[in-house]
């Protein structure tokens, strides 16, 4: 047969292959094809479709020469400048030559004919009734859909235009469909066909079993767990499973964690776990959440600390006024870390009233040792699990916070600030303190066990501080394991030189004003702190100085004033009347009523005790809110009245035939405590014989029956409390006279103190 060559335009197909004697519609997108279909129109409308694997083939010259040559029959523009065609492919052929004119490619095709078999062929013939039976089953079982090629191809007498029609209905791959349109021999291409449709029937026979074998779990009730299966099922088969991937992850974080040997093992054993697991499988999200909590926690990792005292120094100084024993004890404890940098941290608690800076410090601290800070507030906390942590097993199983708050912050040596660790609470679910006192034991803290890591927690780098307002309420084992720093009420002088250095700056500030708008005085400080205070702390001083910026920005808003000056003068216009200047007034003498000292948990206060005599059977009544210590010394103070020579003047009966009444006034604040058994049996004494009591005079101080006076504590907050009320004349017992080396001079200046170590000696003072 003579040769046949055709030059004709060449549209270029990505990863498709039409076979002859077929309809077909294709998407022109590339402007070489775009153009190459221009040209074809132009002319007979023959192009020839060349199936490439990417246009690298083309520009080196490695092209796959055997094609198809078809007419188009319809022809639309698109939007997007591409084109939709419908093409009737007629026969193979062979590019020669392949050129590339005006943007678009052309080629010199070689007509290839089928070497098509005689009419009286029986191999041939029965190629055809195979194929045809093999697509029937093809059909039937759905591997190919379009029922009108599948009714031409039933029809089809030509074994080549069967094969091709057969190659184009059943869904082969790109590669295959080029094997048999390079074939020129038909019976050939038949025998390919068929071992093709045989592998992709076995092919759909295997996706059958896989869907049997899904539809024996099938359950009606769970089909959230039919669609788990069935993507495992599908990765089984595939030999695909993505929990490998993220265990791989793991082992490459575990491989530079560089914690413990026995952390390792853990982390190790539960990767293996999950490894074994589906992952869909609900258990595999809990032990992933395990595993990646091990693995954030910076077991290695810790901070660089200062090692320059006079850095730390400055800091300290820098953000707090007073203080000095807390300050002279961090010192020392980084004098000693930088010589020894393997010792165990110091378990500090700072106790004092509110307001006096024990939280703030920590956080300088802090900043002075070079470590990250943490605050966890505990008061209120009755969980032993937020210590602890919770078990995995639990649902929405968590670490402890303190775990939990050092692995935000990345390092494995922060400090812990332990905030108001007096007010812990226990009930049926642990006892908190009890969980802390592992944290806080330097000697076991090396292996905390969190109950959620279920892996020993070394604790011993960690800084812990915590703060209290009263160390009374905190268990002994747990106050057993710190150390212990007083931290007393502020003077009035430590008071205006904080508001002065301080708390002037941080409102005003705060308020969005500038030291040039606003001006207090050296004397409205100071007349502030007389007149509208009466705290342990500052809290309610920087309140006061809040409130008259926030009535100077009013002002300069809206009256346009240029600087505010706050004087002693117009302090009250600010802040209102005076509140406590009417108890500089009560400190006339009087009957039956002494002034008593008490330390609370919120500093030192002072206390109004209150008798009166008057006829009735004997009757003592007790009145005030008064705790049980407090009504006993009542009764002890009363018993040394009466064991005294003077009462044989009131006559035998006098006891037996008058009442008395002790009151303490604010009678709905609970107090207790023996330190006002001076001041009862004075008030007492007083009343009883009628005799007057200096009204400029406190005292405290715990009295027995036989009339000692024994020592109490809190003494530096009782003095505070006296002197802020104006109050020159103290008495307290003789036991804490060396208590008084503790005390600043600024506390004791203006103070005329009497030491009694009997009640003699307390009335001789006392009364006029």
């Amino acid at each position: 047969m003579d040769k046949v060559v055709w030059n004709m335009p060449v549209i270029i197909l990505h990863n498709i292959v039409i076979m002859p004697d077929s309809n077909s519609n294709i998407d022109v997108v590339t402007p070489e094809s775009c153009k190459a279909v221009e040209k074809a129109m132009a002319m007979d409308n023959i192009v020839f479709l060349l199936s490439v694997d990417s246009m690298d083939e083309l520009d080196k010259g490695d092209i796959k020469r055997i094609g198809v040559v078809a007419k188009i029959k319809q022809m639309l523009k698109m939007p997007d400048k591409t084109m939709r065609i419908l093409l009737e492919t007629t026969s193979r052929g062979n590019v020669e030559l392949l050129n590339k004119d005006d943007d678009a490619y052309n080629g010199d095709v070689e007509l290839l004919a089928d070497e098509e078999p005689g009419r009286d062929d029986k191999e041939a013939e029965a190629l055809k009734r195979m194929l045809e039976n093999k697509v029937k089953q093809a059909y039937s079982n759905g591997l190919g859909t379009n029922k009108i090629m599948y009714a031409q191809i039933v029809k089809t007498v030509v074994l080549s235009k069967m094969c091709n029609r057969v190659a184009e209905f059943v869904p082969l791959p790109v590669d295959k469909k080029r094997i048999l349109i390079a074939m020129d021999d038909v019976k050939e291409r038949a025998e390919i066909l068929i071992g093709y449709i045989d592998d992709e029937l076995e092919i759909l026979t295997i996706r059958n079993e896989i869907q049997e074998k899904l539809k024996e779990c099938v359950n009606k009730h769970q089909r959230e767990y039919v669609l788990r299966e069935q993507l495992k099922v599908i990765k089984k088969e595939l030999g695909e499973d993505d929990t490998d991937e993220i265990a791989d992850e793991y082992d490459k974080e575990l491989s530079g964690l560089g914690a413990p040997e026995e952390v390792t093992d853990k982390i190790k054993k539960e990767i293996g776990r999950f490894k074994s697991l589906p992952s869909m499988a609900p258990e595999s999200g809990v032990l992933s959440n395990y595993i990646e909590t091990l693995l954030d926690y910076p077991w290695n990792k810790s901070s660089q600390e200062n090692g320059d005292l006079n850095k730390a120094i400055k800091i300290l100084e820098r953000d707090h006024y007073g203080l000095d024993d807390v300050k002279e004890r961090i010192i020392d404890y980084l004098a000693v870390r930088i010589l020894n940098k393997k010792g165990n941290m110091p378990i500090i608690c700072l106790v004092g009233p509110p307001g006096t800076g024990k939280t703030s410090i920590a956080r300088s601290i802090a900043e002075a040792t070079g470590k990250e800070y943490i605050r966890l507030s505990l008061g209120g906390v009755r969980d032993e699990a937020e210590i602890r942590g919770h078990r995995k097993t639990y649902v929405g199983a968590m670490p402890g916070r303190i775990v939990q708050s050092i692995a935000r912050t990345k390092t494995n040596n922060p400090l812990v600030l332990l905030d108001e660790i007096d007010k812990v609470s226990s009930d049926y679910k642990g006892d908190v303190s009890s969980a802390l006192l592992e944290v806080l034991d330097s000697e076991q803290n090396n292996k905390f066990m969190d109950h959620y890591f279920e892996v020993p927690v070394d604790l011993s780098q960690v800084l812990f501080i915590a703060t209290a307002n009263d160390a009374s309420t905190i268990p002994g084992p747990l106050l057993d394991r710190m150390e212990i720093i007083e931290i007393s009420g502020y003077t009035e002088n430590e008071k205006y030189n904080i508001a002065k250095l301080y708390l002037v700056k941080k409102c005003i500030e705060r308020n969005g004003l500038t030291k040039n708008q606003l001006k207090i005085n050296s004397d409205a400080i100071r007349y502030i702190i007389r007149n509208y205070t009466r705290e342990a702390g500052v809290r309610s001083l920087e309140r006061n100085i809040d409130r008259i910026c926030r009535k100077a920005c009013r002002e300069i808003l809206c009256d346009e004033e240029g600087c505010v000056k706050i004087t002693k003068k117009n302090v009250s216009a600010y802040l209102g009347t005076e509140k406590y200047a009417e108890e500089k007034q009560r400190l006339n003498n009087k009957i039956g009523a002494v002034r008593g000292l008490a330390w609370t948990s919120v500093g030192g206060v002072t206390l109004d005790i209150e008798v009166n005599v008057f006829p009735g059977n004997g009757q003592l009544e007790l009145t005030g809110k008064m705790g049980d210590v407090m009504k006993e010394s009542a009764v002890a103070g009363l018993s040394y009245v009466r064991s005294l020579k003077e009462c044989e003047k009131l006559g035998n009966d006098f006891f037996e035939t008058h009442d008395i009444h002790i009151h303490i006034p604010e009678g709905a604040v609970p107090k207790d405590g023996p330190s006002a058994g001076i001041t009862m049996a004075t008030a007492l004494y007083s009343a009883i014989f009628k005799k007057t009591v200096k009204g400029n005079l406190a005292m405290t101080g715990e009295i027995t029956i036989r009339g000692d006076v024994l020592p109490i504590g809190g003494l530096k907050e009782k003095m505070l409390a006296a002197k802020l009320i104006g109050i020159t004349n103290l008495i307290i017992p003789a036991g804490n006279k060396r208590d008084l080396n503790d005390i600043a001079s600024d506390i004791k200046d203006g103070l005329n103190i009497v030491f009694a170590s009997d009640m003699s000696q307390v009335l001789d003072n006392a009364i006029v």
